[in-house]
């Protein structure tokens, strides 16, 4: 098993290649169809990011080309670029929903493949773009994130994710039923259930956000990164970014583009090259894509 205080939280990709099945639906002998049927985790939906183009057309079926990513213990990385860049795809890889067709993965300084499934999710609070929701009420929901939680470090967590609240105006607080897949919640409440998720697993020495604030006003989704980045603190954690004005005392900002690294620093050191970076940023001061590099 793998085990963070013997081993570190040090996360690479090497060389790494990796394209989606053909067919458009997951298959049935895929990690993430084995993780749905054994309870492990979030299931891993298909995005319009890194799936929708590409489960369709043979020429984008190739996602990552020769991706190499080190992320120091303790450390947080921000991994921005246009839909279809490969983002949500390395977090995929990393908690192994889908194998690298080539290439490395190594956490702790050994291949995934040397742990557990079971001890790679432990380690790991994940924040995922499509929260799994269940026909149940809003505490249990978020108290699924660790199921040993006190009552009191639940609603500690909702207050982190800035849902507390909301859930107090509910008809029946933290007993009202979320509907089938959270129906009864909006696009931003099932993101804060996914975060509060997140930082109430609080013994998960990494942290890995897929656009975590996508659904968010810009007011709450600035207090949730604060949030987030105190939470944080400490973790070797990724984010994949919304906002790039969210992500910008990153210790490190990486840049996809086609599948490829092509730039990596901070804020200032990009904006500095006046690269692919300080484009994407001009695009979203300017509103030419919404306000939103996706």
């Amino acid at each position: 098993d793998y085990d963070p205080t013997v081993y570190g939280t040090d996360l690479e990709l090497r060389n790494v290649h990796f394209r989606y099945p053909a067919s458009s639906t997951v298959g049935t002998g895929s990690l993430a169809t084995k993780n749905a049927k054994n309870g492990g985790g979030e299931t891993a939906d298909k995005s319009p990011d890194e799936e929708g183009e590409a489960a369709k057309n043979p020429l984008y079926r190739s996602i990552l080309q020769g991706t190499n990513l080190s992320i120091p213990q303790g450390k947080t990385m921000a991994i921005v670029g246009s839909s279809g860049s490969g983002k949500s795809t390395i977090l995929r890889l990393l908690y192994r929903f889908y194998e690298a067709d080539a290439g490395e993965i190594l956490l702790g300084g050994k291949p995934l493949e040397a742990w557990t499934q079971a001890s790679i999710q432990r380690a790991m609070a994940v924040v995922p773009q499509d929260t799994v929701l269940f026909h149940d009420s809003i505490f249990y929901n978020i108290h699924y994130g660790n199921l040993k939680a006190t009552p009191e470090q639940v609603y500690e967590a909702a207050k982190q994710a800035e849902i507390h609240e909301s859930i107090l105006r509910f008809p029946d607080g933290y007993d009202t039923v979320v509907g089938e897949r959270g129906l009864k919640l909006s696009g931003g409440e099932k993101q804060r259930v996914a975060i509060a998720r997140a930082i109430l697993k609080n013994n998960a020495p990494i942290l890995l956000c897929d656009e975590p604030t996508s659904s968010l006003d810009t007011e709450t989704e600035t207090a949730l990164m604060d949030n987030l980045k105190r939470v944080g603190q400490g973790r070797t954690t990724i984010i994949i970014a919304h906002r790039l004005s969210t992500i910008q005392d990153c210790d490190e900002i990486v840049v996809m583009d086609q599948g490829r690294v092509v730039e990596r620093g901070t804020h200032d050191e990009l904006i500095h090259r006046g690269g692919r970076y300080t484009e994407l940023l001009h695009l979203q001061e300017t509103n030419l894509l919404g306000g939103v590099v996706e």
